[in-house]
């Protein structure tokens, strides 16, 4: 058998920053464990496949280099990106079975727009141990939602200085931990941590700012939203805030295009 592999840089418009996906476009699926294998195999961040429904939708999963993962942003803009290029689509409808549809428009100028469901964070009765002795700044709230824990930060220093113990994060399982404060010269900035499921620090996470836009833009009076993942690659997104859902609009550049032999 051989699979077609495209490897693309999500958030950015520059190669070698953003975060990396690898997407695989299937005309039927694969056993899950071979999925698997291959998302290992790959060993980024996530690989997206995709797998066209009569419809004309395309349902979608995505596996880390260690387990699948119910949503995923980064890979579903690479898949866009991808799928677009090949049909020559300017929209292309996603289904998922943790999250339901998921739109991606593509834009004028090259970007594309990513309509997800609204996951803002609540308030945590009782702060996890490992959360506060994970962090090596104390953060001044936490928050959480269906996928992480929210470590609310003063300012963007305190998210660049920020050290974690992933020994500790990784018994936070099944949730992973964001850390976030109001930018120096964006809106709010974030760094993601993942131990458990995928690795020690996502480059940039797309479905994590479903949660954080809400937040933010609760804090800052705004709907629309300009924000930065400070990790060591970066990426910026824009995020509007609706009543149900968040819009996460990035560019996307191509690294490779292969073959897969199995």
């Amino acid at each position: 058998m051989q699979l077609t592999i495209h490897q693309i840089d999500a958030f950015t418009q520059k190669l070698f920053s953003g975060n990396y996906a690898a997407v695989i476009p299937l005309e039927s699926w694969l056993s899950d464990a071979l999925m698997l294998s291959i998302g290992a195999e790959n060993n980024v961040s996530e690989t997206a496949f995709t797998c066209p429904q009569s419809d004309g939708s395309f349902a979608i999963r995505w596996f880390s280099p260690l387990m699948e993962i119910d949503f995923c942003g980064h890979a579903t803009l690479a898949a866009a990106y991808v799928l677009c290029e090949q049909h020559n689509l300017q929209q292309v409808r996603f289904k998922a079975a943790a999250v339901g549809e998921l739109i991606v428009n593509k834009n004028h100028d090259a970007s594309f727009t990513m309509t997800f469901p609204k996951q803002a964070p609540s308030a945590v009765a009782a702060i996890p141990n490992a959360l506060l002795k994970g962090l090596s700044i104390a953060p001044t709230k936490v928050l959480k939602n269906r996928q992480a824990y929210f470590a609310i930060y003063a300012n963007e220093q305190d998210i660049r200085a920020l050290n974690t113990d992933s020994r500790l994060l990784k018994s936070l399982f099944p949730l992973d931990v964001v850390a976030s404060a109001p930018g120096d010269n964006y809106d709010f900035v974030s760094r993601y941590f993942w131990p458990a499921s995928g690795g020690d620090e996502d480059f940039v996470t797309g479905s994590i700012h479903t949660g954080l836009a809400p937040y933010w833009a609760e804090q800052l009076h705004k709907t629309r939203l300009h924000a930065y993942q400070a990790s060591s690659r970066g990426g910026e997104l824009i995020c509007e805030v609706g009543a149900n859902n968040v819009t996460i609009t990035g560019h996307a550049v191509r690294y490779l295009s292969g073959t897969i032999y199995i």
